[in-house]
């Protein structure tokens, strides 16, 4: 049963294109390759990884492609260019004949305007990805559920994968914003073809963080979704701000230990094989 992290990043702050992380944080604003990667996937046994964008520029896309040529493990890159600037269907095009580029990230939760993805200067860029048999990663937050469905509905023949479950406001643990996260979830899963990514949970709650915390949250995406659209995501190392790489791990299997073995393969494996269309 081949193991999958579906969701990680590797970065070097020196590069001047993160915008958002915070140059005081000592966990975040540090260089991040494969060889502080590597200790934890062996320890876990994972196989392979994607590689995820962490910064709003081509040139990174570019050099995360560089390390997953000399990195076997990596399996795909999921990439960036800027959907404000319909000329960068050339770089689509282009970074579409690596074997290793799966698709892009606009880093919408960054974006502060919320209708951003609907603006008709932009439409090219989802249009393009059908077109070209990329994938869509949806990178949001709560209040981008509504829009995000309206967006979904026009392109029917993309691949589409929810990031992070939407990020769901743990922290709050108010009943009200999991209801309004929960029916908004509800509604993308109905989408043919949609698939989420069960990552991240850990790093939207509290500190003091507990599995029973995180359990509703976890099996509502199993309930909406069903394995067979649900890949598993460590988010290494952002989720270091709460646990390290083996303590969402844990985490995260004792949230499926009930499942059927058949269901925790395609969760830990056989979802991310399948969407991406990874040759592993």
């Amino acid at each position: 049963m081949v193991q999958i992290d579906a969701h990680q990043h590797f970065w070097n702050p020196a590069r001047g294109d993160y915008g958002w992380m915070p140059k005081d944080n000592p966990t975040l604003a540090r260089p991040y390759g494969p060889t502080d990667l590597l200790p934890e996937l062996r320890a876990q046994g994972i196989d392979h990884t994607v590689l995820v964008q962490a910064a709003a520029t081509v040139e990174e896309t570019e050099y995360l492609l560089g390390i997953a040529d000399v990195t076997p493990w990596v399996a795909g890159v999921v990439g960036w260019v800027d959907f404000e600037r319909p000329e960068h269907r050339r770089h689509l095009e282009r970074l579409a004949e690596h074997p290793k580029f799966l698709g892009v990230r606009p880093m919408i939760q960054d974006i502060p305007e919320d209708g951003w993805m609907l603006r008709d200067d932009v439409q090219w860029g989802f249009a393009a990805l059908a077109d070209l048999g990329l994938t869509f990663d949806a990178l949001g937050l709560p209040r981008h559920l509504a829009n995000f469905h309206t967006l979904l509905a026009r392109y029917p023949d993309l691949s589409v994968v929810v990031d992070h479950c939407m990020k769901p406001q743990i922290r709050e643990q108010s009943v009200t914003h999991f209801r309004a996260w929960a029916d908004g979830i509800a509604r993308l899963a109905e989408r043919p073809g949609t698939v989420c990514k069960f990552s991240a949970l850990v790093t939207e709650d509290i500190e003091d963080w507990t599995v029973d915390r995180l359990r509703p949250y976890a099996e509502h995406v199993i309930s909406v979704f069903g394995a067979e659209r649900l890949m598993w995501g460590s988010d290494w190392p952002v989720c270091r701000l709460r646990t390290e790489y083996a303590g969402w791990r844990m985490a995260a299997l004792e949230l499926t230990a009930h499942l059927p073995k058949v269901d925790r393969a395609r969760i830990y494996g056989g979802t991310a094989v399948a969407f991406y269309g990874l040759a592993v």
